[in-house]
Protein backbone atom coordinates (compact mmCIF):
# COMPACT_ATOMS: atom_id res chain seq x y z
CA UNK A 1 0.00 0.00 0.00
CA UNK A 2 1.71 2.87 -1.29
CA UNK A 3 0.14 5.75 0.81
CA UNK A 4 1.65 9.83 1.39
CA UNK A 5 -0.50 9.51 5.10
CA UNK A 6 0.93 6.73 7.11
CA UNK A 7 -1.72 7.51 9.97
CA UNK A 8 -4.66 7.49 6.86
CA UNK A 9 -2.77 4.02 5.22
CA UNK A 10 -2.47 2.32 8.73
CA UNK A 11 -6.45 2.71 9.57
CA UNK A 12 -7.04 1.07 6.00
CA UNK A 13 -5.26 -1.33 6.35
CA UNK A 14 -6.81 -2.58 10.08
CA UNK A 15 -10.15 -2.34 7.79
CA UNK A 16 -8.89 -4.07 5.26
CA UNK A 17 -7.64 -6.65 8.21
CA UNK A 18 -10.90 -6.81 9.65
CA UNK A 19 -12.53 -8.39 6.72
CA UNK A 20 -9.91 -10.16 5.20
CA UNK A 21 -7.71 -11.43 8.31
CA UNK A 22 -5.35 -13.02 6.30
CA UNK A 23 -4.16 -10.15 4.17
CA UNK A 24 -0.62 -9.81 4.00
CA UNK A 25 -0.33 -6.19 3.83
CA UNK A 26 2.61 -3.98 3.94
CA UNK A 27 2.86 -0.09 3.83
CA UNK A 28 4.71 2.12 1.65
CA UNK A 29 5.54 5.83 2.23
CA UNK A 30 5.68 7.82 -0.74
CA UNK A 31 4.27 11.10 -1.73
CA UNK A 32 3.90 11.36 -5.38
CA UNK A 33 4.04 15.15 -5.21
CA UNK A 34 7.87 14.79 -4.41
CA UNK A 35 10.08 13.34 -7.10
CA UNK A 36 13.00 12.75 -4.03
CA UNK A 37 10.30 11.28 -2.21
CA UNK A 38 9.37 8.79 -5.31
CA UNK A 39 13.10 8.04 -5.92
CA UNK A 40 13.27 7.23 -2.20
CA UNK A 41 9.88 4.66 -2.49
CA UNK A 42 11.36 3.04 -4.78
CA UNK A 43 14.68 2.59 -3.64
CA UNK A 44 12.52 0.71 -0.26
CA UNK A 45 10.93 -1.58 -2.68
CA UNK A 46 13.77 -2.69 -4.18
CA UNK A 47 15.41 -3.32 -1.43
CA UNK A 48 12.30 -5.55 -0.43
CA UNK A 49 11.65 -7.67 -3.09
CA UNK A 50 12.95 -8.39 -6.66
CA UNK A 51 9.32 -8.67 -8.42
CA UNK A 52 6.46 -6.81 -9.07
CA UNK A 53 3.27 -7.72 -10.72
CA UNK A 54 0.62 -4.84 -11.24
CA UNK A 55 1.50 -0.96 -10.55
CA UNK A 56 -1.99 1.34 -10.41
CA UNK A 57 -1.29 4.70 -10.49
CA UNK A 58 -3.73 6.18 -8.58
CA UNK A 59 -2.80 9.07 -6.57
CA UNK A 60 -4.55 12.09 -7.72
CA UNK A 61 -5.76 15.50 -6.40
CA UNK A 62 -8.30 18.11 -8.06
CA UNK A 63 -8.95 21.40 -7.87
CA UNK A 64 -6.51 22.72 -5.31
CA UNK A 65 -5.53 26.46 -4.88
CA UNK A 66 -2.47 27.38 -7.24
CA UNK A 67 0.79 26.25 -5.80
CA UNK A 68 4.70 24.67 -7.33
CA UNK A 69 5.99 21.36 -5.83
CA UNK A 70 9.91 21.95 -4.67
CA UNK A 71 10.10 20.45 -8.20
CA UNK A 72 8.71 23.89 -9.76
CA UNK A 73 5.73 21.86 -10.95
CA UNK A 74 2.14 22.65 -10.98
CA UNK A 75 0.94 20.69 -8.05
CA UNK A 76 -1.56 18.80 -10.22
CA UNK A 77 0.76 17.58 -12.72
CA UNK A 78 3.23 16.83 -10.66
CA UNK A 79 1.03 14.28 -8.39
CA UNK A 80 -1.13 13.30 -10.86
CA UNK A 81 1.17 12.38 -13.45
CA UNK A 82 4.80 13.19 -12.74
CA UNK A 83 5.21 11.68 -10.00
CA UNK A 84 3.68 8.28 -11.43
CA UNK A 85 6.06 8.82 -14.53
CA UNK A 86 9.08 8.38 -12.28
CA UNK A 87 7.81 5.45 -10.18
CA UNK A 88 6.58 3.40 -13.38
CA UNK A 89 10.13 4.34 -14.53
CA UNK A 90 12.24 3.03 -11.65
CA UNK A 91 10.14 0.26 -11.11
CA UNK A 92 9.23 -1.43 -14.47
CA UNK A 93 12.68 -3.33 -14.27
CA UNK A 94 11.36 -5.58 -11.52
CA UNK A 95 8.02 -7.01 -13.42
CA UNK A 96 7.88 -10.47 -15.37
CA UNK A 97 7.51 -10.32 -19.06
CA UNK A 98 4.18 -11.66 -18.99
CA UNK A 99 0.61 -10.17 -19.90
CA UNK A 100 -0.20 -10.73 -16.05
CA UNK A 101 2.13 -7.86 -15.60
CA UNK A 102 -0.22 -5.10 -15.61
CA UNK A 103 0.77 -1.18 -15.07
CA UNK A 104 -2.64 0.61 -14.73
CA UNK A 105 -3.19 4.65 -14.98
CA UNK A 106 -5.86 6.18 -13.85
CA UNK A 107 -7.93 8.99 -15.62
CA UNK A 108 -11.25 10.79 -15.50
CA UNK A 109 -14.16 11.46 -17.93
CA UNK A 110 -12.59 15.41 -17.18
CA UNK A 111 -9.68 14.14 -20.10
CA UNK A 112 -12.31 15.13 -22.33
CA UNK A 113 -11.90 18.97 -22.33
CA UNK A 114 -8.02 18.28 -21.04
CA UNK A 115 -5.60 20.01 -23.80
CA UNK A 116 -1.95 19.49 -22.89
CA UNK A 117 -0.55 23.18 -22.85
CA UNK A 118 3.15 22.79 -24.17
CA UNK A 119 3.54 26.13 -23.74
CA UNK A 120 2.81 27.10 -19.97
CA UNK A 121 2.53 23.32 -19.03
CA UNK A 122 2.74 24.70 -15.20
CA UNK A 123 0.07 27.29 -15.75
CA UNK A 124 2.91 30.22 -14.89
CA UNK A 125 1.10 32.63 -16.94
CA UNK A 126 -2.75 32.12 -15.78
CA UNK A 127 -4.29 29.35 -13.63
CA UNK A 128 -7.35 27.19 -13.86
CA UNK A 129 -7.43 24.73 -11.51
CA UNK A 130 -10.13 22.65 -13.79
CA UNK A 131 -7.89 23.32 -16.92
CA UNK A 132 -4.92 21.90 -14.87
CA UNK A 133 -7.04 19.11 -13.70
CA UNK A 134 -7.82 17.95 -17.22
CA UNK A 135 -4.62 18.43 -18.40
CA UNK A 136 -3.45 16.01 -15.98
CA UNK A 137 -5.91 13.12 -16.68
CA UNK A 138 -5.00 13.64 -20.39
CA UNK A 139 -1.60 13.08 -19.77
CA UNK A 140 -2.27 9.95 -17.91
CA UNK A 141 -4.32 8.87 -20.09
CA UNK A 142 -1.61 9.35 -23.19
CA UNK A 143 1.09 7.85 -20.84
CA UNK A 144 -0.90 4.79 -20.62
CA UNK A 145 -1.50 4.51 -24.77
CA UNK A 146 2.42 5.64 -25.60
CA UNK A 147 3.98 2.99 -22.98
CA UNK A 148 1.57 0.03 -24.42
CA UNK A 149 3.06 1.33 -28.08
CA UNK A 150 6.48 1.08 -26.79
CA UNK A 151 6.36 -2.05 -24.89
CA UNK A 152 4.71 -3.91 -28.13
CA UNK A 153 7.05 -2.31 -30.50
CA UNK A 154 10.13 -4.05 -27.78
CA UNK A 155 8.12 -6.93 -27.83
CA UNK A 156 7.49 -7.16 -24.42
CA UNK A 157 4.02 -8.62 -23.21
CA UNK A 158 3.69 -6.17 -19.84
CA UNK A 159 0.59 -4.73 -20.42
CA UNK A 160 0.09 -0.54 -19.45
CA UNK A 161 -3.84 0.53 -19.64
CA UNK A 162 -5.82 2.89 -18.00
CA UNK A 163 -8.99 2.98 -16.30
CA UNK A 164 -10.92 5.82 -14.78
CA UNK A 165 -13.94 5.77 -11.95
CA UNK A 166 -16.87 7.93 -13.13
CA UNK A 167 -18.18 9.46 -10.57
CA UNK A 168 -16.92 7.76 -6.96
CA UNK A 169 -17.93 9.32 -3.87
CA UNK A 170 -14.17 10.19 -2.00
CA UNK A 171 -12.87 13.22 -0.40
CA UNK A 172 -11.55 14.16 -4.27
CA UNK A 173 -13.35 17.12 -4.17
CA UNK A 174 -12.29 18.49 -1.42
CA UNK A 175 -11.26 21.33 -2.91
CA UNK A 176 -14.41 22.55 -4.24
CA UNK A 177 -16.21 25.51 -2.85
CA UNK A 178 -18.73 23.66 -0.05
CA UNK A 179 -21.50 25.39 -1.76
CA UNK A 180 -21.14 23.61 -4.87
CA UNK A 181 -21.29 20.43 -3.47
CA UNK A 182 -24.14 21.18 -1.42
CA UNK A 183 -25.85 22.35 -4.77
CA UNK A 184 -24.84 19.37 -6.28
CA UNK A 185 -25.87 17.02 -3.39
CA UNK A 186 -29.35 18.03 -4.29
CA UNK A 187 -29.52 18.32 -7.92
CA UNK A 188 -26.80 15.97 -9.83
CA UNK A 189 -24.99 13.83 -7.85
CA UNK A 190 -27.78 11.39 -7.03
CA UNK A 191 -27.54 10.45 -10.47
CA UNK A 192 -24.04 10.90 -11.63
CA UNK A 193 -22.43 8.95 -8.51
CA UNK A 194 -21.32 5.61 -7.09
CA UNK A 195 -19.93 4.33 -4.34
CA UNK A 196 -15.97 4.35 -3.86
CA UNK A 197 -16.18 0.33 -4.44
CA UNK A 198 -18.12 0.42 -7.33
CA UNK A 199 -16.14 2.97 -8.61
CA UNK A 200 -13.22 1.09 -8.38
CA UNK A 201 -14.13 -2.00 -10.69
CA UNK A 202 -12.83 -0.67 -13.64
CA UNK A 203 -9.11 -0.48 -12.26
CA UNK A 204 -9.94 -3.88 -10.90
CA UNK A 205 -11.04 -5.08 -14.05
CA UNK A 206 -7.55 -3.48 -15.93
CA UNK A 207 -5.20 -4.76 -13.21
CA UNK A 208 -6.87 -8.37 -13.00
CA UNK A 209 -9.13 -9.44 -16.04
CA UNK A 210 -7.46 -12.08 -18.05
CA UNK A 211 -8.87 -10.18 -20.91
CA UNK A 212 -7.67 -6.98 -20.40
CA UNK A 213 -5.64 -5.42 -22.69
CA UNK A 214 -2.95 -3.10 -23.04
CA UNK A 215 -3.92 0.30 -24.46
CA UNK A 216 -7.61 0.02 -23.35
CA UNK A 217 -9.56 2.24 -21.35
CA UNK A 218 -11.63 1.04 -18.74
CA UNK A 219 -14.66 2.81 -17.13
CA UNK A 220 -18.13 2.65 -16.19
CA UNK A 221 -20.89 2.24 -18.88
CA UNK A 222 -23.75 3.59 -17.50
CA UNK A 223 -25.41 7.43 -17.65
CA UNK A 224 -22.57 9.70 -19.18
CA UNK A 225 -20.24 7.02 -18.13
CA UNK A 226 -20.28 8.17 -14.60
CA UNK A 227 -22.39 4.76 -13.05
CA UNK A 228 -22.48 1.43 -13.72
CA UNK A 229 -20.82 -1.97 -14.67
CA UNK A 230 -17.22 -1.69 -16.00
CA UNK A 231 -16.36 -1.85 -19.79
CA UNK A 232 -14.48 0.01 -22.45
CA UNK A 233 -14.78 3.48 -21.85
CA UNK A 234 -14.55 6.28 -24.56
CA UNK A 235 -10.93 8.04 -25.65
CA UNK A 236 -11.27 11.28 -26.33
CA UNK A 237 -9.53 12.35 -29.28
CA UNK A 238 -6.74 14.26 -28.09
CA UNK A 239 -5.64 11.50 -26.44
CA UNK A 240 -4.91 9.61 -29.81
CA UNK A 241 -2.48 11.88 -30.90
CA UNK A 242 0.52 9.97 -31.16
CA UNK A 243 2.70 13.03 -31.75
CA UNK A 244 1.85 15.10 -29.12
CA UNK A 245 2.11 11.55 -26.91
CA UNK A 246 5.33 10.69 -27.92
CA UNK A 247 6.47 14.95 -26.99
CA UNK A 248 4.84 14.44 -23.81
CA UNK A 249 6.92 11.41 -23.01
CA UNK A 250 10.40 13.09 -24.06
CA UNK A 251 9.34 15.84 -21.88
CA UNK A 252 8.96 14.22 -19.20
CA UNK A 253 11.72 12.52 -19.40
CA UNK A 254 13.34 15.32 -19.13
CA UNK A 255 11.48 17.11 -16.46
CA UNK A 256 11.90 13.52 -14.09
CA UNK A 257 15.40 13.11 -15.15
CA UNK A 258 14.51 9.44 -16.15
CA UNK A 259 16.50 9.51 -19.42
CA UNK A 260 14.68 7.19 -21.35
CA UNK A 261 14.83 4.01 -18.87
CA UNK A 262 11.01 3.26 -19.79
CA UNK A 263 10.78 0.91 -23.18
CA UNK A 264 13.27 -2.18 -24.63
CA UNK A 265 15.39 -1.56 -21.65
CA UNK A 266 14.89 -2.20 -18.26
CA UNK A 267 12.16 -4.33 -18.33
CA UNK A 268 12.66 -8.26 -16.31
CA UNK A 269 12.65 -11.40 -18.91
Amino acid sequence: MACRSLDRAEAARQRILAEVPGADLEILQIDLGRLASVREAAETFKSKTSRLDILINNAGIMFPPYSKTEDGFESQMAANCFGHFLLTSLLIELMPDSPDSRIVWLSSNAHKTGKIAFDDLHFEKKYSKTAAYAQSKLACLMYALELDRKLKASGKRIRSNCAHPGGAETDLSRHMAPWVLGLMKITILPFIVQSAADGALPTLEAALSPTAEGGRYYGPQGFLEMRGPSGIATIAKPALDVEASKKLWQLSEQLTGVGGKIGPVGVAP
